[in-house]
């Protein structure tokens, strides 16, 4: 069944190693009828090039002429896309097949603008490590800024409730800053079931330092909320506590 057209947005920078496994999952979906859009930040590895051997023409490829950022190269992606729904995979990341087809059905019977569903975690090899993550059955406002409970992956919107998102340009938590402006206009609902794999990489953040963790969070929430200084720190330090419990709570080994 067609439930209209869903845009796909996907960043990349040097990520030759991997977007095209991730492509490969876009194009496997049941679901057929979306767009790819994927903005290059002028990767140096080759990239661009494993780009051109796609051959589909939902499949759109943008190049900014200069590194400007993952924020940047995001909003970019945002202001192209024509779809009636708006889901993001980063280029490392991957889908199940049934993905766009099982959201958009949860979503449409339900009527909801604004979903996410549980992921699993893989290794740089594509191997499950044996992490399952889930969240809340529906994040509130107040639980969104708690925590980012909803995945890059795994979120999607019906891009009439919420019209065209932009961003500021910080370095970090591009997609938390993204669900902070969803969820002043609607709750976000849980899918429960695992439909997407997030690749775990030595240059993740999750690997960076608790004090650049901190300050990247107090960076969202005063640069890109506008949160006063105070404030902005006393929700980082909020959402640190709140990321010990959801480890705790929602990453389960199967």
């Amino acid at each position: 069944m067609d439930r209209g057209l869903v845009s796909v947005i996907m960043p990349s920078w040097n990520t030759a190693g991997y977007i095209m496994e991730s492509v490969e999952s876009v194009l496997n979906q049941t679901y057929q009828n979306w767009e790819l859009i994927i903005v290059d930040d002028a990767s140096t590895d080759g990239t661009v090039d494993l780009l051109k051997q796609v051959n589909d023409p939902r499949v759109k490829v943008f190049v900014n002429e200069q590194n400007s950022g993952a924020a940047v190269t995001r909003n970019r992606a945002m202001r192209e896309a024509k779809g009636d729904w708006v889901a993001f995979l980063d280029s490392d990341d991957l889908w199940s097949p049934t993905k766009l087809e099982k959201q958009l059905e949860f979503m449409v019977e339900h009527d909801y603008v604004f979903s996410y569903h549980d992921f699993e975690k893989i290794d740089e090899a594509s191997k499950p490590i044996g992490i399952r993550v889930s969240g809340p059955d529906v994040v509130t406002k107040h639980k969104m800024y708690n925590y980012g409970y909803p995945g890059c992956l795994t979120f999607m919107y019906k891009a009439s409730a919420f019209g065209v998102i932009q961003i500021k340009d910080i370095k970090k938590n591009n997609d938390y800053a993204i669900l902070l402006q969803l969820c002043k206009k609607a709750s976000c609902y849980r899918l429960p079931e695992n439909l997407a794999q997030y690749r775990i990489r030595t240059v993740s953040i999750s690997h960076d330092k608790l004090s650049k963790k901190l300050r990247s969070h107090y960076d969202l929430f005063h640069m890109c909320d506008e949160k006063p200084a105070l404030i902005a720190f006393w929700f980082a330090c909020w959402n640190m506590f709140y990321g010990v419990l959801k480890k705790i709570r929602y990453e389960n080994q199967i």
